[in-house]
């Protein structure tokens, strides 16, 4: 069975009930996710194994955030333990015209000031056939940045294979940090996976005839941008989320795969919302599965594009669904009728 480890941060997520604004009642839904980790658990749910690294803090919180990915079987034997808190964000979902807000409290994390003596990277990638992370690890800061480096050398060097979700936050850096960064560790990275603005973001590679917030999207256009991320980066592979927003509530989905002579897109889906956080994550848990277990790449994109579908249908970070859900949605039964 494959091995896919996986690096970032973990963090804390306090959300109010439902779709109601920040403190219009006095209660907070506390829950735990984070890029890398909701990949984890997606894959440990679709049964590979599924190795976690981070750093937590050694006190109760800590260890329920630790807690909260060995109930879905995820190994987190090499999460290292010391720092004194755990990253925090406020989540208050949108609905219809009104956007969601995300408010990070995350500065001196224990992962955010983690060192290189936490982690033993050729143990950890002994057994490793695939490692992946994003684009929110290395803007942490410089020495998280460093790490990353440290590990996509330790990875190449056993002979994993790496994939990259580019996750611009603006809130966490400028454009002109995550591209010098992101430019160095992309040249170790086979699966490059970006949504409708990282490219832009961050290398100023942009779609034509697109206007995300316009409810505008060319397909076509995103060819172009998976191409020069191709040629710049010597990428085996690009996927790219195609994301059409016409409200925070309703979104049009759907999934693109370049293997660098050919684009391979998924079905197109109508998403209700019900929690939009980490879709991008499950899309690339998604994507995944189907390479690590010889999909080809229009299955590999379909199955990647319906298991990110199903994850809009969840509340909290983890992609709650198995390999039949996701099978049964990626060939077309999308009814919602109840199963009995």
């Amino acid at each position: 069975m494959a091995n896919v480890v996986t690096f970032g941060e973990l963090m804390l997520r306090l959300a109010p009930v439902g779709y109601q604004r920040f403190f219009q009642d006095t209660q907070m839904e506390a829950t735990f996710g984070g890029g890398e980790a909701n990949v984890a658990v997606s894959l440990a749910n679709f049964g590979l194994d599924s190795t976690y690294v981070t750093k937590l803090p050694d006190h109760a919180i800590g260890q329920a955030a630790v807690n909260s990915l060995r109930y879905f079987g995820v190994d987190t034997s090499k999460i290292a333990r010391g720092g004194s808190r755990v990253g925090i964000y406020y989540l208050e979902k949108g609905a219809s015209q009104r956007g969601s807000l995300c408010i990070y409290d995350r500065a001196h994390s224990a992962i955010a000031e983690a060192g290189a003596e936490d982690f033993d990277w050729d143990e950890i990638f002994a057994q490793a056939d695939w490692f992946h992370f994003t684009g929110i690890t290395p803007a942490l800061g410089p020495n998280v940045a460093e790490l990353c480096l440290a590990a996509c050398k330790a990875a190449k060097a056993h002979g994993v294979t790496i994939s990259c979700d580019l996750n611009y936050r603006g809130k966490l850096w400028t454009r002109e940090q995550a591209r010098t960064v992101m430019s160095q560790l992309c040249q170790y990275v086979d699966v490059c996976i970006a949504n409708e603005e990282d490219a832009k973001d961050v290398f100023g590679i942009e779609a034509p005839n697109t206007d995300i917030n316009g409810g505008k999207l060319d397909k076509t256009g995103y060819e172009s941008v998976a191409r020069q991320l191709t040629e710049r980066f010597g990428f085996r592979k690009v996927a790219i989320t195609l994301r059409t927003s016409y409200s925070a509530s309703d979104n049009g989905w759907a999934g693109m795969l370049y293997d660098g002579t050919n684009c391979y897109f998924s079905r197109d889906y109508h998403l209700h919302i019900v929690d939009r956080v980490g879709g991008g994550d499950s899309f690339g848990a998604g994507l995944i599965y189907a390479l690590l277990t010889g999909k080809s790449d229009q299955q590999a994109i379909e199955f990647a594009a319906a298991a990110s579908a199903l994850k809009h249908t969840i509340e909290g970070d983890y992609n709650r669904v198995t390999v039949a859900e996701v099978e049964k949605l990626a060939a077309g039964n999308g009814s919602g009728r109840v199963q009995r």
